[in-house]
């Protein structure tokens, strides 16, 4: 059973603190393991990679054949029915629909010095997508990673997938391939993420990495941030539902196990103002954990981490929304916009009954790669803006020099950076005779 709190008891604040400081992932130390690995895929690249495919995923490769080649991307996509092939399509034509709209503009404007100032935004030129392989393979992350990237321009655009035994997903190629993939490598864990931060002679590095892995892929990423760019570090999924009454309980309940589906760590809270419709819920949670296939799973997950909190009202909702700062929030109440607009931390938001997070992890078109345990307080989700970046420009008039070149020389003074008020100086002598 999940915890039940209520905001009227009073233990009420210490319980749900330990509800947010709960560890809810196994953190074991790879880091030591991870060095050693990125260390032999530095020193000898394709070798090590190749050495390292074969212990963990038990697959012989070679130099040849870590790529994909056009002909078996092309033969495994043939393999998707009509129906999968129509409903990927639909998504990655609705997550680069939305995408679009956020590409920022240029801008450029004269001041009242008689400076012209602006920026321009550019995309990096190469990025690495990581996807997971073996049992876990989603080809809906491969869009949410891949679309935003080729929206944005990235010129190049790698993915690394493990086979594990040789086994192929044919709907993460097909995924791909409506993404508009460059190149798809057969190999993962942290020796992926070192050959695309570092290269190899068969793979080229890049310039950022994105997408989820395991303990020793996120490990991995941390260690290569600041050669490369990467997205983010993500941790177990998590929901919170804020509703009231006016719910079916099993439509919640279903909505609280498909995070909890995910891993034993994810976490899934109700909030609601109607203590017998959150009783009538885990009631539901419990019914569907007798037939739910991931069960075992999601059972783990609603009994450790689980929760159903009691609130006299949505305006203390609201303010355990906002400690909580959810990866994915629903609002399932009466006027769900109005509320949405009084929430501040978030990673993505859901209005009203008829809008499932589900809808959000496959055809929404908003991104699900989402900021996790509370780090929407200060993060966003993926989107274009994680491949492009903004370069400042600036061009100074004589006139314009005259009128703020005396600000920087005070300034550089006050700092004692001769040169820097010097290089100043000497242009508005050359000005003023």
């Amino acid at each position: 059973m999940p915890q039940f709190l209520d905001h009227s008891d009073a233990d009420f604040e210490a319980r749900f603190t330990g509800l947010l400081n709960a560890k809810r992932e196994d953190s074991p130390d790879v880091d030591a393991v991870v060095a050693d690995i990125i260390a032999d895929v530095c020193a000898r690249g394709d070798a090590a990679v190749i050495e390292l495919t074969e212990k963990f995923d038990r697959i012989a490769l070679t130099p040849d054949t870590m790529r994909f080649s056009a002909d078996e991307v092309a033969q495994a996509t043939e393999e998707v029915s009509a129906e999968d092939r129509a409903a990927l399509t639909l998504a990655a034509d609705r997550i680069r629909a939305y995408h679009e709209r956020q590409m920022p503009e240029d801008a450029q404007w004269t001041d009242d010095a008689g400076a012209t100032l602006g920026w321009r935004w550019t995309p990096v030129s190469a990025a690495g997508l990581y996807v997971p392989g073996g049992l876990a393979t989603y080809p809906s992350s491969v869009l949410m990673n891949a679309i935003p990237a080729k929206v944005a321009g990235v010129g190049r655009l790698a993915i690394t997938v493990p086979t594990p035994d040789g086994a192929i997903n044919p709907l993460v190629l097909l995924a791909a391939q409506l993404a508009g993939v460059d190149e798809i490598y057969r190999i993962g864990g942290a020796q992926a993420i070192a050959a695309l931060a570092y290269g190899t002679d068969t793979i080229a590095p890049v310039d950022k990495i994105t997408g989820p892995g395991n303990a020793f892929v996120a490990a991995a990423k941390r260690r290569v941030f600041g050669k490369v760019g990467i997205d983010m570090i993500a941790g177990p999924s998590e929901i919170l539902i804020i509703a009231d009454g006016d719910n079916d309980p099993d439509w919640i309940a279903l909505d609280l196990l498909s995070q909890a589906e995910h891993d034993e760590s994810a976490q899934s809270l109700l909030i609601t103002t109607d203590p017998a419709f959150g009783r009538s819920v885990a009631e539901a949670v419990n019914a569907r954990l007798e037939t739910l296939e991931r069960r075992a799973i999601a059972g783990a997950s609603w009994r450790d981490f689980g929760a159903i909190v009691t609130v006299p009202d949505l305006d203390v909702a609201v303010a355990l929304s906002d400690r909580i700062a959810p990866e994915h929030l629903e609002l399932c109440v009466a006027d769900p916009v109005a509320l949405s607009e009084r929430i501040t931390h978030a990673g993505a938001i859901f209005l009203g009954q008829w809008t499932p997070e589900a809808i959000g992890d496959y055809i929404g078109g908003p991104n699900h790669v989402l900021p996790t345990a509370r780090s929407a307080r200060f993060s966003s989700g993926l989107s274009v803006m994680d491949f492009v970046k903004r370069t400042t420009l600036a061009q100074m008039t004589p006139d314009a020099l005259r009128a703020i070149g005396p600000g920087a020389e005070r300034l550089a003074a006050s700092e004692s950076l001769e040169a820097h008020g010097l290089s100043v100086t000497a242009r508005l002598r050359k000005l003023n005779g």
